[in-house]
């Protein structure tokens, strides 16, 4: 099986003409930055399903405690943490809506405006310039590109 791919990045992953390897070097950054951010969004949305499954399973809790006899705990279960905004005024879905119509939502603009800017749009290309400094060219699984489907 051959490459007859380039051996170097394809045309998405080149950096344009007169782009600055400190460009590229703060435009890295700023994906790096990015990808931080796409990591704590997941966390909140992880802790926005462990909060609603621990509600339920409080609910569950909760019907077990009457059936066993246990009203008036159960009450007071149900009547203070049930349901219980986890943030003034909030259940965790408004947490990320509003998270994601801001900050988020900002970011992600930021960053796509700094690469529109200075390198037509182009991502990583910091990073396709690290894949051509450390792969061994020549080298078996240190192709450029995907090899084409035969």
């Amino acid at each position: 099986m051959s490459n007859s791919a380039p051996d170097g990045p394809d045309a998405n992953h080149q950096r344009p003409n007169g782009v600055t390897d400190a460009t590229v070097m703060a435009l890295g950054k700023l994906s790096e930055a990015l990808e931080v951010v796409e990591q704590a969004r997941g966390y909140l949305y992880g802790f926005h399903r462990l909060t609603g499954k621990a509600d339920l399973a409080l609910g569950e809790a909760v019907d077990l405690l009457r059936e066993a006899g246990h009203t008036g705990l159960a009450d007071k279960l149900d009547q203070q943490i049930v349901g219980r905004n986890v943030i003034d005024g909030r259940w965790t879905f408004q947490v990320i809506e509003d998270y994601d119509d801001g900050y988020y939502a900002e970011f992600k603009a930021a960053e796509k405006l700094a690469r529109q800017e200075l390198v037509d749009g182009k991502r990583h290309l910091f990073e396709a310039g690290m894949k051509e400094d450390r792969r061994s060219h020549g080298r078996v699984n240190h192709e450029a590109l995907p090899s084409e489907a035969e």
